[in-house]
């Protein structure tokens, strides 16, 4: 069974930041459970000790359009 829970919003570079710092706390923590917080619902997750990240950033650049960035930032493992 696969579910997914998924939330588009803007947010300041402030609230960003905070919600970043969060999750990270969440990860040091040291328990077997993290909560993370998606748009108005938490997930509860149980993450190992060791969880594989991958960065990728892209940046375009186009006459038409203007330029654009984006970072997207996944972590995933086995419970």
């Amino acid at each position: 069974m696969t579910e997914r829970t998924t939330a588009d919003e803007t947010m300041t570079r402030s609230e960003l930041a905070a919600y970043l710092a969060s999750l990270g706390d969440e990860f040091e923590g040291g328990g077997d459970e993290i909560n993370v917080t998606v748009g108005n619902k938490t997930v509860d997750l149980n993450p190992p000790e060791s969880v594989n990240v991958s960065v990728d950033v892209v940046e375009r650049s186009s006459m038409l359009r203007g330029n654009r960035e984006t970072i997207t930032i996944e972590l995933n493992w086995k419970p």
